[in-house]
């Protein structure tokens, strides 16, 4: 069966992991008596995590036919004939508004019902970012939804069908990727072997013997360079120098000068990053510039994300994902994942960033899917905490509903295994 990724704005994103079967119509009888059957609208609608009664409802209505789906039979019929892509489309739309948080875009959402006197309400819960999306009350479809709640435990249980699938998707994926690894370690190289020193030897020319004063003078040079394989260099490295300015101040003077020299460092390095990023170079340059800087990695990394992101607030996700092919590029050494959630802790939990803090969890989800970010990574700074962000920041509360969905995943695999 033909499967395509869940919501239009990913349907070029060959790695996303939430898919769906495409749809399959087919045409029934004549005249007045002519309908449509959606023959695996209960594989589409299971994908999504919701009842096929509901898809086939809102294709009723949007239409303007009768409509009707079969629980016994599994049957979904909408009276005339309409094309594939007439339905699909308005699938589309049916995604958008009762599947897909309204937050993040993750289509992994609970319907939430609020049935009283007063207020009458459906709400779509994010498992991954908690975001609540209120769904529009006036829509007829919702005023079903309101009279046909989901049943809990099929919810339940397609879900987990849901999670085993993606699984087994990551273990194909990670099986083609050490099938890739075992084929690059067979390539044989340039096929040319460097010649032994023993055949060097036998074959050196006369022009190539070193008269004995000279051959002396190189075995005193070289037991000076070896030394024991040991290679004397001055640190030059923040800790260091650190070190040497206490040894030479006093604590007290000590700190203040570090601490005006390390504001003045980020300052600039900063402003260096700024420059780098107006001369608009291709994303290839970007990690061999990264390579060259002397800094720490992540004071590195800090820039980066200070140079791209300064100044944003309320829209961070926005700026985040129209930027995120820096954040590749940038995060392709080892450690560099959580040098990068380190930054984005540092930045959304500083005072005045109180709107950046309200999107972290959305902006770690997009994060996540686009696979910038490991679970295993956020789990353990979310563990630990970034350094220079306090435990009471706003960051920590924001992000919990987004930590405890990941765990509740990683839980879910290990129960199943």
């Amino acid at each position: 069966m033909a499967l395509e990724n869940i919501g239009a704005s990913n349907r070029n994103d060959e790695f996303y992991r939430y898919k769906m079967p495409m749809m399959v119509t087919k045409t029934e009888g004549k005249g007045n008596d002519i309908k449509t059957n959606i023959v695996n609208n209960v594989d589409i609608a299971k994908a999504l995590g919701r009842p096929a009664s509901y898809t086939t409802k809102y294709f009723g209505c949007q239409l303007g036919a009768q409509s009707k789906f079969d629980e016994k039979t599994g049957t979904s019929i909408v009276n005339g004939s309409h094309s594939t892509p007439k339905l699909t489309s308005l699938l589309e739309a049916f995604i958008k508004r009762y599947v897909q948080c309204y937050g993040c875009g993750n289509p992994e959402t609970e319907i939430i019902i609020i049935n009283t006197t007063k207020i009458q309400m459906v709400n779509l819960k994010c498992a991954a970012c908690g975001y609540i999306s209120e769904c529009d009350i006036r829509d007829k479809l919702t005023t079903f939804i309101l009279k046909n709640p989901p049943d809990a435990k099929k919810e339940a249980k397609d879900k987990k069908a849901m999670r085993r699938a993606e699984k087994e998707r990551l273990k194909e994926g990670e099986a083609a990727d050490e099938a890739h690894k075992k084929l690059k370690k067979k390539a044989p190289s340039n096929g040319k072997e460097q010649p032994s020193s023993k055949a060097y030897k036998n074959h050196a020319s006369d022009e190539n013997i070193i008269p004995k004063h000279l051959e002396n003078a190189h075995e005193v040079d070289d037991d000076d360079d070896d030394d024991d394989g040991i290679q004397w260099q001055t640190d030059t490295s923040r800790e260091a120098a650190e070190k040497r300015m206490k040894e030479q101040l006093s604590a007290a003077t000590a700190d203040m000068v570090m601490l005006s020299v390390k504001k003045e460092e980020e300052k600039s390095l900063v402003q260096e990053m700024k420059e780098y990023l107006k001369k608009g170079l291709p994303l290839s340059q970007l990690k061999m510039f990264i390579s060259s800087l002397s800094e720490p990695p992540q004071d590195v990394i800090d820039a980066l994300f200070n140079a791209l992101f300064d100044g944003v607030g309320k829209e961070i996700l926005k700026q985040v994902m129209k930027k995120k092919k820096y954040l590749v590029a940038a995060t392709q050494e080892e450690g560099s994942q959580m040098h990068l959630l380190n930054s984005i802790g540092s930045f959304c939990g500083k005072s005045g960033n109180e709107e950046a803090a309200k999107e972290v969890a959305q902006v770690l989800m997009a994060l996540y899917d686009e696979d910038i970010v490991e679970e295993e990574f956020v789990l353990e700074w979310y563990q630990r905490g970034p350094s220079g962000v306090d435990k009471s920041s706003p960051v920590w509360k924001n992000v919990k509903p987004f930590v405890v969905w990941l765990q509740s995943v990683e839980f879910e695999s290990e129960e199943e295994d």
